[in-house]
């Protein structure tokens, strides 16, 4: 199996390389058991390169790997910070909420009564519930337009998170390698350098160097095998953020799926039911103008009809009726008679009146002829 993280760090790690004629290939029955053959070798090339005589060698062996395994976490924490899912949340929610503005019963549209209908202002115009869900299927496409592009981010994201995935695996199987290579070491280690060390050191006359060697050997494989345990909790890392990352993905395609979904399905079915909506209320409301028309017509021919009744009515009676009434002749009859009897009393007591004042002017005549005559003599006998 290619690995080319695993095969960076090897090269790598090639600087540290000592070799180690002592250095055997034994398998083991744990780490080395799960290897390919390919990762086998690599795992014994590994292994050589972990020296006895070089204390160096344990401190360097795999720090490539787990430097490389904390940079790599990091990477994908930033990659988790820099994705701002309430974006795609909040998106929704605005969606939701602009499709919930979109009331039916908004578009039912009320009978306000002939004369309201004829001479006042509709309440809920066909003009007025155009205009308003125009305003929303515009805020509606904007958000359309927002969430298309959340949905290609998150895709974006997943193949990065996939890319991400496959690259943790790589170094979860460079880590086995390491670990693998540490347990050849320890196995020659217990197996052959340190046996061999202490048959030396019994053959050796100086056996206080040689005690002290065999001392080195197991201080050496002490510190690998506790260098093996940092290397296998750098694997457990990888172990962990395999599933971390997958439900980062998970989570993504869902969010991607109800967008997808909002998109596809929600928003054009709102459209539809929309638009069909509209229509019946224009059909309603032509209803109505037709309606108001009938009624209109209804009403127009039975006032002028009732009119034309009345005048016919009138116009019969009218022509029926001679020129002057007989009530009227009778009544002028009455009236001339009764203008000349009152004419000729009053005449005639107007000459008895003239009489008895020609008497009367007579006396006045008589009365003041004497006085003056009277006058006229007593003057005279003065």
């Amino acid at each position: 199996m290619a690995n080319d993280i695993l095969d960076d760090l090897m090269t790598a790690d090639q600087s540290i390389t000592v070799e180690n004629p002592l250095a055997q290939s034994p398998t083991s029955e744990n780490a080395v058991a799960i290897l390919s053959e390919e990762e086998l070798g690599k795992a014994k090339e590994l292994s050589k390169s972990l020296d006895e005589n070089n204390s160096q060698s344990v401190i360097e062996y795999g720090s490539l790997a787990q430097k490389k395994i904390g940079d790599f976490s990091q990477s994908v924490l930033n990659k988790v910070q820099a994705k701002d899912l309430g974006e795609v949340g909040s998106a929704l929610t605005d969606l939701m909420y602009q499709l919930q503005e979109s009331n039916p019963n908004d578009l039912v549209a009320e009978d306000p009564g002939f004369f309201k209908k004829m001479f006042g202002k509709v309440k809920k115009s066909i003009f007025e519930v155009t205009q308003k869900y125009q305003k929303l299927g515009a805020g509606i496409d904007k958000i359309s337009i927002k969430l298309t592009h959340e949905y290609k981010g998150l895709l974006e994201d997943n193949k990065t998170l996939e890319t991400l995935y496959a690259e943790n695996l790589d170094y979860f199987h460079a880590l086995n390698v390491y670990i693998a290579g540490a347990e050849l070491k320890i196995k020659e280690l217990d197996e052959t350098v340190i046996p061999q060390a202490k048959i030396e050191a019994e053959n050796t006359p100086d056996n206080a160097i040689a005690v002290q060697k065999i001392s080195d050997l197991e201080n050496y494989k002490n510190r690998l095998d506790k260098r093996q345990y940092d290397l296998k909790l750098a694997r457990q890392i990888t172990i962990q953020q395999a599933p971390q990352i997958r439900m980062i993905q998970n989570t993504n395609q869902e969010l991607a799926e109800k967008i997808q979904t909002s998109i596809n399905t929600a928003i054009p079915l709102w459209k539809n039911q929309v638009a069909i909506a509209l229509t019946l209320l224009k059909q309603k409301d032509a209803l109505t103008s037709q309606r108001i028309v009938s009624s209109t017509t209804n009403d127009l021919l039975t006032k002028n009809s009732e009119m034309l009744k009345q005048s016919s009515i009138e116009a019969a009676r009218e022509n029926e009726r001679g020129v002057v009434d007989i009530e009227t002749l009778k009544t002028t009859q009455a009236n001339l008679i009764e203008t000349i009897q009152e004419t000729m009393n009053i005449q005639r007591e107007g000459a008895i009146k003239r009489r008895q004042g020609e008497v009367e002017l007579a006396q006045l005549e008589e009365e003041i002829k004497t006085k003056l005559l009277a006058l006229s003599n007593k003057t005279k006998n003065e």
